[in-house]
């Protein structure tokens, strides 16, 4: 750009029409051309009037501020219980000084520490090994009542083993849905997860899934995405169609689940197994179906085969379902 600058000054241009030419502002332009005089900035210093802590002073203030009876206190604390007693050391904005100076102006009380929440990874290659189960409310005949759906949710096959309706959440209620739910398997799960809610983290159903050899997963928490089948199932039920805003009783309310877990289950096609019903996955009979669906498609397809663009097969099944799959280790490459 000096090169630019000088050819243009050659050739007679102004200054200010040389400078718009090659972008360049005037004034750094001129800056350049000028430097300072008198060399680089020094730092200023404060004159010594006399006012200033010395070294030793703040040493000692550092010193006061550090000891075990103020080692938790904030700065004006110390400050204002050392005039109280008879003790002036510098203002309380010196003091705040030093105490920056040291590191020392942020928290300054020794505080519990708790080792970070272990996340969650769960694995399934089949029904009936690892099942997921939360609580949520639904909207009763008035303000102020509310009813409480208990569901649990096979995240392999997606199928719903159980689920209650309540008046009431309690730990008492809960351990006797799972343990219904297991008996009505006819399986019992190697794990159950949940989220970290009361009536999951109980002692109640902590000691039932001991006894049964179960294994105890929860969620992180405030994160709602290590349960995230149970979560998906909520939304699907509260976004049906002919949901109601609140349910006249609650008997009313058992109807419309009844309908809507026996569809869920029976009549549903599920995009995360290939299209199937849980039920169909959850016993056994989804490989049956998928040879009559490839039988179907290559009926089709021998019938008008410009109509595909290769051999059409069925939707593919997962053969493993995560909840956190894990990330998989880099690997070192040789060269």
């Amino acid at each position: 750009m000096t090169g630019a600058y000088d050819d243009l000054r050659a050739a007679e241009v102004p200054v200010r029409r040389a400078c718009t030419l090659i972008g360049r502002a005037r004034a750094t332009h001129y800056r350049h051309q000028k430097p300072p005089v008198h060399g680089p900035a020094r730092p200023r210093r404060a004159p010594d009037n006399g006012q200033a802590l010395t070294d030793t002073e703040c040493a000692q203030v550092l010193a006061l501020i550090n000891t075990p009876k103020y080692t938790d206190l904030a700065i004006c604390q110390i400050w204002a219980r050392e005039l109280d007693e008879g003790s002036y050391w510098c203002s309380k904005s010196s003091m705040y000084r030093i105490a920056k100076a040291a590191g020392q102006t942020r928290e300054r009380r020794r505080q519990a520490t708790h080792p970070a929440k272990v996340k969650p990874e769960l694995l399934a290659d089949g029904p009936s090994q690892v099942w997921t189960w939360d609580i949520t409310k639904l909207r009763g005949p008035a303000k102020g009542i509310w009813y409480h759906l208990y569901v649990i949710i096979d995240i392999f096959s997606r199928y719903n083993p159980s689920w209650l309706l309540s008046t009431t959440e309690s730990a008492e209620e809960a351990e006797e849905f799972i343990d219904d739910a297991i008996t009505g398997n006819g399986a019992v799960p190697h794990t159950i997860h949940a989220d970290r809610g009361t009536s999951m983290t109980s002692g109640s159903v902590s000691e039932l899934l001991a006894n049964l050899g179960i294994d105890r997963s929860h969620s992180r928490p405030r994160t709602s995405n290590d349960n995230p089948f149970s979560e998906a199932q909520f939304k699907t039920l509260k976004y049906v169609h002919d949901f109601p805003k609140s349910f006249a009783s609650l008997d009313d309310a058992h109807r419309y689940l009844d309908g809507f877990f026996n569809e869920y289950n029976h009549v549903h096609r599920h995009s995360g197994i290939g299209w199937h019903t849980p039920a169909s996955v959850h016993f056994g009979t989804a490989d049956a179906i998928d040879e009559a669906r490839q039988t179907t498609l290559t009926a089709a397809y021998h019938a008008n085969p410009a109509r595909f663009g290769g051999r059409p097969t069925p939707p593919k099944r997962k053969t493993i379902t995560y909840i956190n799959e894990p990330t998989p280790e880099p690997q070192l490459q040789i060269n």
